[in-house]
């Protein structure tokens, strides 16, 4: 598809065009994919909403609050994370818990973004799967603000007894958008690693 040059550019010398439409384009490919990281957050937050509001907290020790998705296998429940990824740091003290895990991610995403808009060797892949990553990020700081309570999980699935689990810890749509874009950022790097001996071999070969 022709990328249409703004009028605003047409009086410009022709070296000057080029540089901006160029600078424009660059610009586009980072904000686009921005679009995942309101998807996500918007997704994670629709959900929890509903969980807060149809299923009582706490439902696992309570008879008939337990919504069966797929059997035993997937069940939607609703309880509340004052920590991190399994429970780490619950005994913690609330004003040290608060720093470790609002604050300081908050500080870390913040630092994501920047690079994320000064990096200029993201691959448009690698570029939506860090907005995925943030959007996930996002949607559980904004429990961690909002819900005194804490972090809204509500999916339970059965792990088959696994590293000794027999059920996966209760996540939700922010944790699943963190690990599953995060698992693709780094797929994309290994094959870029594999993929850049043969890139340097048809480049020498080209040269001679």
């Amino acid at each position: 598809m022709a990328y249409a040059v703004p009028p605003r550019l047409l009086k410009l010398p022709r070296k000057f065009v080029i540089l901006s439409c160029m600078a424009e384009k660059s610009r586009l490919k980072k904000i686009l994919p921005l679009i995942l990281t309101v998807f996500v957050i918007g997704a994670d937050q629709l959900t929890k909403a509903l969980v807060v509001r149809f299923i009582p907290i706490y439902s696992l020790f309570k008879d008939g609050a337990v919504i069966q998705v797929a059997g035993d296998f997937i069940r939607l429940i609703h309880v509340r994370n004052k920590a991190v990824a399994f429970s780490l740091g619950s005994g913690l003290p609330d004003e040290t818990r608060r720093l470790l895990f609002s604050f300081l991610p908050l500080v870390m995403i913040a630092l994501v973004f920047v690079v994320y808009f000064k990096n200029d060797e993201f691959t448009s892949f690698q570029r939506w799967s860090v907005c995925g990553i943030l959007g996930g990020g996002l949607g559980n700081l904004i429990d961690r603000f909002f819900r005194p309570d804490g972090v809204v999980d509500f999916i339970d699935c059965y792990f088959f007894g696994l590293f000794g689990l027999e059920r996966w810890p209760t996540f939700n749509v922010a944790d699943s958008a963190v690990v599953v874009c995060g698992i693709l950022f780094v797929l994309s790097f290994i094959f870029q690693m594999k993929n850049e001996p043969a890139r340097q071999n048809q480049f020498q070969e080209a040269s001679l």
